[in-house]
This record gives structure tokens, sequence and C-alpha cells, in this order.
């Protein structure tokens, strides 16, 4: 089968959240599925083009029309991936060339994706590369479908396409002028595309695409609910017979504490107690905490913003503190409200609480496999990988049963049975501190039944293969409609 893949991100890349992560897995998952034929296609990026590490060739150059304007846009083709996936690179330089160096934030964020969504198709045509199905993701490229059935179906007669929502927060708003300044749609489209009299792209790719899924079964039917919509659950209620979810997976190979290179020992399920151990204390020492192996070292990789649950982390933290015997570690940037509370709460107690306010990629490995307990209260979560990622190295869950973190989570009782974790349901600073209790009263009071959890943790099977298969099936249901 072949398939074209567009999106705006992709490590290694460029990446600046989990959209990047599945975009890295993904195409290769697929890929290596025998008799598929997988095309990743990207924006050339100032940073992807003055990376030496990634060779590109011009393949094809192309007249991408925004309205009434004609742009550049040169096919870049990378000639050094080794894993089958041909990786397609979209040039202009005054959209992706040197900016502020981030990949979105800019004013003309609307007409560089317009851009971009159009370009990957007119790409497909120059490349000769006519997929059964095209898999777009998020409001950057929300407009491949419906370019798609509104302008190429002569060219792409049998081509059915998927859109992923990863976010529904960011929607792809733009003023009504939008539409007939930017966008050269036929006029009947206008409606597809306008909401609150503005244009949303995100409401047209749900409205157009042959199937809408998101990143886990939960989300799926979150988004049922105004409380998670964002102001878009008519549309999907309207919509709700070709809505799906398909839960993420994460890398396994990269994320391997046999293999991780950021680690100062290795293990494996069977060998973790040890491995574990020797992690832990170089990563106490390592961030300033007194090395105590038998105090429980809960921690958290994230980005410090409201929606990760924070809010019900700072009200429980300082009673934490005062009545556990326990150590707490945080990684990240974000909210300077948050950063200013877990530096202060560093401060108050230095031989408890780690804060680093930094990103840096091979601490966040090391405190996924020293970590005992890793929490993860979030408001909200489309899917999460930090969690897969805690598990695989052996560090137990305690999460919010909200999207994805109630299908990769499936709640542990008191004595550790039946689950991988300790979930709450309400999202209330009471029960996140119940759930986290359960969860420290099983490790201190019974250590081979939290061993046994963090086991079942590390034996269970987050890899791509098995979201990939479900991607085949619906790619399979799509084209036999």
């Amino acid at each position: 089968m072949r398939i074209a893949i567009c999106a705006s991100e992709g490590a290694p890349y460029a990446k600046s959240g989990g959209l990047g992560d599945v975009m890295e897995a993904l195409p290769a998952a697929l890929q290596r599925i025998e008799g598929n034929e997988v095309a990743l296609f990207l924006p050339y990026y100032h940073k992807i083009k003055q990376n030496a590490a990634y060779v590109t060739e011009k393949v094809a150059e192309v007249r991408v029309q925004l309205g009434w304007r004609q742009q550049y846009c040169g096919v870049m083709r990378l000639t050094n991936r080794t894993d089958g996936v041909q990786v397609y690179f979209l040039d202009n330089e005054y959209y992706f060339g040197a900016r502020t160096g981030a990949i979105y934030g800019d004013m003309d964020d609307g007409e560089r994706f317009a851009f971009f969504s159009r370009g990957c198709l007119d790409a497909m045509v120059a490349l000769r590369f006519i997929p059964e199905i095209i898999q777009c993701n998020d409001w950057q490229t929300a407009l491949v479908p419906i370019y798609l059935k509104a302008m190429y179906q002569d060219r792409f007669p049998r081509t059915r396409c998927m859109y992923t929502i990863h976010n529904i927060e960011y929607q792809g708003w733009a003023n009504a002028s939008f539409f007939d300044d930017m966008l050269g749609l036929p006029w009947e489209y206008r409606g597809t595309l306008d909401m609150n009299h503005s244009v949303n792209v995100m409401k047209g790719a749900i409205e157009m695409a042959d199937l809408v899924t998101t990143v886990s079964e939960t989300y799926a039917r979150e988004l049922m609910y105004p409380y998670y919509a964002h102001g878009l659950d008519g549309i999907l209620a309207s919509n709700a017979w070709k809505l799906t979810g398909i839960t993420n997976g994460i890398d396994v190979n990269t994320f391997n504490p046999e293999t991780d290179k950021a680690l100062p020992a290795h293990y494996n399920s069977e060998t973790f107690v040890e491995g574990k151990a020797k992690v832990k204390a170089a990563l106490q020492e390592e961030v300033g905490l007194p090395v105590k192996p038998d105090v429980p070292l809960m921690v958290m990789v994230t980005r410090l913003a409201g929606h990760k649950g924070l809010d019900l982390l700072c009200y429980i933290a300082r009673r934490l503190m005062w009545e556990e015997n326990a150590q707490l570690l945080i990684l990240g940037t974000g909210e300077a409200q948050y950063e200013n509370f877990f530096k202060d709460l560093a401060n108050q107690f230095p031989d408890q609480v780690a804060a680093k306010i930094t990103f840096n990629l091979g601490l966040a490995a090391r405190i996924y496999a020293g970590g005992d307990i890793y929490l993860m209260p979030s408001k909200s979560e489309p899917c999460g990988l930090s969690q897969m990622n805690a598990m695989r190295y052996g560090t137990v869950p305690v999460v919010h049963a909200t999207g994805g973190l109630k299908d990769t989570v499936p709640p542990a009782d008191e004595n550790g049975e039946g689950g991988l974790g300790f979930t709450f349901q309400s999202y209330n600073a009471d029960d996140f501190y119940a759930s986290l209790r359960r969860c420290l009263n099983l490790y201190n009071h019974n250590r081979e039944a939290f061993r046994a959890l963090q086991k079942r943790g590390m034996e269970t099977d987050f890899s791509w293969d098995v979201p990939a298969k479900r991607y085949m099936e619906r790619f399979q249901n799509m084209l036999a409609w």
C-alpha cells in the first residue's frame, strides 16, 4: 500500500512535542509492514537545511497557488535514511527559512501551513507518487483533505484521507478574509471552513476527511463533550460515524533501559531491582538529593503548563513533604508561576525536593529510569507518552484517568494487583493525593508487590507495532468504501 504522511514536524529533523515523536515512529512502523511504501512530507525548516547530518537532493520543483499568488516550492529528498521511509522536505525560504528558530509562533503561520498543505499534494503529483492513503495531522495539515476533495480529485481519484487530531486545543483559526485571499478554494467550500464568522481549518478537515482519528480511544470519546472539544463538539457529533481512536505507542528502541546511553547502568525486567538502584543513587547525587535507596523518589518530566495537572501537585506538595518520607524531582520549563513554585519548594525542602528548570534529554532518561513513582495528573491528555516511557523503565505511574492515560494505565488495587499503576477519576487534589498515598503505601509496606507492578509495566508491549496494525486495519476499511 502506498501511504503518504503529511506533518508539520517529525523527529529527529524538527520536533516541538509529541507530534514529532509520532512522526518519527509511525512511518517507520508502517514501512516495516510487508508491501507498504511510505513517504513522509515535512517542511524544510532552516534548522534542517543547516544540519549536515541530513543529506538531501532536489528531486522536483513546483509552483504552489495561494489565492492570487504563486509560490516556489522545492521538493528535497532525504538520501541517507536507511529504514525504507522516503522523506521529502518542502523548501521555501520565505516560509521556512531563518526566522525565530521555533517551528510555530509566527504571525503568518496560517499562510505558511496553507502553503505546506497544498504543496504536499503538488509535490505528490510532481513525484508521480499517487498514494492510496494520505494521513495528515493537526491543524497545520488540516487543509490537505479539503484541497484533495475540492481541487485534486482528478489526480487522486482513488485516494482516501485520514485526518488525525493530536490536540484539539489548536484548531487553526483565521479571519474570514483568509478564505478568499489565501486559500483559493471554490466558493461552495466556504461553509465547510466557516465557524463563528471565521475560518477554522480543523473544522473543515473533520468534515472533509474520509476518516477522523485521535491518538487514544478514550480521547475520541471525550471529544464528544464540550469540556474537552473546545467548541468542536457539535461538529464531531455530526461526524461521529467516522471518528475513532488509535492509541499511540513509543519508540521502544530509543526508550530501552538495556541500551540507553544516557544511563549509568543498564537493566531489563529480570535485573531491574539492582539496575534501577544504581541509576537512582547516581540520579539523587546528580540532582543534589541525599542518596537514600529506600526513600521513594517521585519524578515528573513535563512542560510546566496548567493542563499538565501542576495545580493539583502545587496544592498538595507541602503537605506531601511534611507527611511522607519521600523525595520529589521535577524536570521541565514553562509557565513562570510553576517554575517559581518548584524552585521555592526545593529551597524550602532541600533534602526532599529538586527542581531542574531546563530541557535535558539525557537527564530525562535518567529520571525515567531512576525514579520509583511517576506523576502525571494531567487535566486532559490526548494520549501522553511519558507514562509509557516511565513504565518501560520500571517506574510506576500515578495518573488522572483521562484520555490516553486511562487507556495505557489500567488501575491497580491497593495491593498492586490488576493493573499497571494508580489512577484517580475526579480532577481534584484530594483524589490525586489519595491515589499517590496508595502507591507510597505499597512501596513502603509491600516492596515485593511494588516490584511485581514494576515488572508488569516493563513487560507490557508499548511498541508502535501494535498501533501500526490498527492504522492498517483502518486504511483497508477506508479503501473498501
